[in-house]
């Protein structure tokens, strides 16, 4: 039975993984939060026995080192990174912070016998591209916003210590993923719940920036095949959907989706960290998914406006 550790499994992605992984009696799951920005609400069902929380900060190393010596884990996610555009704007040195925490996991790591650790990186590292798709080998990696540089930082580790020290990594850079359990924090999350009380979306600017978005479930198929089959080791994938919508269009998806009567209203573009467009190259991804299409816009909103309808 593998001991696997997941930082930051109370939040949105970190929850979803352990959701998945405790399907498998196999799998023992040890989900470490510090609750800054997690919800204990979002952890796995208490039906399963095979998983358990500790709250810890990875950042603090007397708390992960604790966690980690006494559980000598298999394999390491390490999800846990302070997250959301607007908080990661104004707390940039909270942002910084978690360098230490990726330093305190990978040096933990390669003393306790873990075989892998897989980080979550994010599409932030690309800053804004002269170049599209954003692939994971040729394209720079040119943003100078702390989340991002802290990112960068976090691969670079990864790297280093595989050299130095032969500790196994996959690196996934994460795009916009969304669904049910994501906080309004973020976009999707954020319009969705607008729209079900027929208040204003709000958007920053016109509208025509692009992202791409990804339903949790691909995202969690792509990363826990690249777990169970050993996929991409010592490698990174992008880990979204290759579907260009922008801003604009997303709003109009959900607010036909809800069948809204939200009003869209602009206001002033940020004045940092809204990048114009953001496409992955994704044939890694998709090797993973073995070429099955990704969940269209309108069907993942639809499952999130129905889980959020069922849970009333």
């Amino acid at each position: 039975m593998p001991n696997i550790l997941i930082t930051g499994g109370a939040g949105f992605i970190g929850s979803s993984l352990a959701d998945r992984l405790v399907q498998d009696p196999n799998n023992y799951i040890v989900i470490a939060d510090s609750l800054l920005t997690g919800d204990m609400a979002k952890l796995p069902d208490p039906r399963h026995k095979n998983w358990k929380f500790v709250k810890c900060d990875v950042n603090q190393y007397p708390d992960i080192a604790a966690l980690m010596c006494a559980c000598r884990f298999d394999f390491v996610f390490h999800y846990a990174a302070v997250v959301g555009v607007q908080r990661t704007l104004s707390y940039p040195v909270m942002v910084l912070n978690d360098i230490q925490g990726i330093k305190n996991v990978l040096e933990l790591s390669k003393n306790t016998g873990v075989q892998r650790v897989f980080y979550a990186s994010s599409s932030e590292v690309y800053g804004e591209s002269v170049s599209y798709p954003q692939d994971e080998i040729g394209t720079p990696l040119n943003s100078r916003l702390p989340y991002a540089v802290v990112k960068n930082v976090g691969e670079s580790f990864c790297r280093s210590y595989h050299q130095e020290y032969g500790l196994d990594f996959t690196i996934f850079r994460f795009f916009n993923t969304y669904g049910p359990k994501q906080s309004p924090d973020f976009v999707v999350a954020r319009f969705i719940e607008a729209a079900l009380a027929d208040q204003a979306i709000t958007i920053h600017g016109d509208g025509s920036q692009s992202r791409t978005f990804c339903y949790i479930d691909d995202h969690i198929e792509a990363t826990t095949r690249a777990f169970y089959e050993q996929h991409f080791v010592n490698a990174v994938v992008n880990i979204g959907n290759d579907t260009e919508t922008s801003v604009l269009q997303l709003a109009q998806t959900i607010i036909d989706v809800c069948g809204s009567k939200s009003p869209v209203i602009h206001i002033p573009p940020r004045k940092e960290g809204e990048m114009s467009r953001r496409v992955p190259q994704i044939d890694r991804m998709r090797s993973l998914l073995l070429q099955q299409a990704h969940i269209p816009l309108s069907e993942g909103i639809s499952r999130i406006v129905k889980a959020l309808r069922d849970a009333k």
